[in-house]
């Protein structure tokens, strides 16, 4: 959290009426009174106490993981979650599906000038208790203000660090003809959530961002002893996105079962009514897994036995074909094959 950047300068505005100023971001006496009272107050532990221009980590131990991740998500607040959040569970979950163990994040911000700063103590508040509820600390950190208009009120660049679990053997390179494709829980909540928040749509009472951290899910499939090749989180491009992410990579086939994708009523009445397919919606809490067929059963128990993943299911298989793309069977016996957008149909999702 370097003392001459780690946030916007003037005196400090205490009133919850009074804005960022881009002398914030001077480096001078506001922006050391900044760090103090709302950054360190909120962050305070013995890796970012220094204020030094880098933190000195002690030895891990094991090898090392680390992630970049940047929230630029419209509006800040939404239905089930915020800025806040995404921040530290984009980089948690990064980390996780990557086969580590979360331990340190560092969080840059970029603050439009006019700001509120009651915005900004919210979205601080809920960076920290996301944080804490992970178990990491936020160890260093960087604050810019730049002028009306050149921002969006504020931006989020999270960077994380974890420990390589030692039961970790994921790739592309592991996956195989006739694994099976897993999916922990309902999918397409989390871009609803922001298409009816940003678009005043009343898309029902129980649409919320699915927005969640990953990595305790993780150790525990891991520690199922099941085998599992891969792991990614479907966020911008959704379902489909990773999937096509896959057979490119490994030059296999996908095909997927229509009727055992999770999908909650309310988003599937959402996507029906909006003419989206929820397999292109990002979500923020969940996690796609490819594991040994022979071990799926025991992969969909241990994703199961955690609430974050109640409603895993197994959706689909990796074949062997001569074309690499991905099929969707639908409840008829059809089968058509499932296109990669050019576009995301909501920008600002994450």
């Amino acid at each position: 959290m370097k003392p001459n950047t780690f946030l916007p300068s003037c005196p400090m505005p205490h009133a919850d009426t009074e804005r960022i100023q881009l002398a914030h971001g001077e480096g001078a006496r506001l922006t050391r009174r900044l760090i103090r009272e709302e950054l360190l107050a909120a962050f305070a532990n013995p890796f970012l106490n220094p204020l030094a221009d880098a933190a000195t980590l002690p030895e891990l131990g094991g090898r090392l993981v680390m992630t970049t991740d940047s929230s630029v998500v419209s509006p800040l607040f939404f239905p089930g979650g915020d800025i806040g959040l995404l921040a530290v569970h984009g980089a948690i979950n990064d980390l996780a599906v990557s086969g580590a163990d979360p331990m340190y994040l560092s969080i840059a911000m970029i603050l439009e000038e006019g700001l509120p700063i009651e915005t900004l103590r919210r979205i601080i508040r809920s960076v920290k208790n996301a944080a804490d509820a992970c178990g990491v600390s936020i160890v260093t950190g960087d604050t810019k203000v730049v002028p009306r208009g050149a921002a969006d009120q504020i931006f989020i660049c999270t960077t994380g660090i974890g420990r390589l679990r030692p039961d970790a053997d994921l790739g592309v390179q592991r996956v195989r003809p006739g694994d099976k494709i897993l999916i922990s829980g309902t999918i397409g909540d989390h871009g609803l959530a922001i298409l009816s928040a940003r678009e005043g749509l009343d898309l029902g009472n129980q649409l919320g961002s699915d927005t969640a951290p990953l990595h305790h899910l993780v150790a525990n499939l891991l520690e199922s002893g099941a085998d599992v090749h891969f792991l990614r989180d479907p966020t911008r491009g959704g379902v489909a996105g990773v999937l096509h992410e896959l057979v490119e990579q490994s030059a296999l086939a996908i095909r997927i079962e229509e009727a055992a994708l999770p999908v909650s009523p309310c988003a599937r009445g959402a996507c029906e009514l909006l003419g989206l397919d929820p397999l292109h919606i990002a979500n923020e809490g969940k996690l796609v897994a490819v594991v040994g067929a022979e071990s799926a059963g025991a992969a969909l128990n241990a994703l199961r036995y955690q609430l974050l993943g109640n409603q895993a299911a197994i959706i689909g298989d990796v074949i062997a074909s001569p074309s690499a793309e991905v099929l969707l069977a639908n409840r008829f016996g059809q089968v058509r094959i499932i296109d990669e957008p050019s576009g995301a149909p909501l920008p600002r999702i994450c």
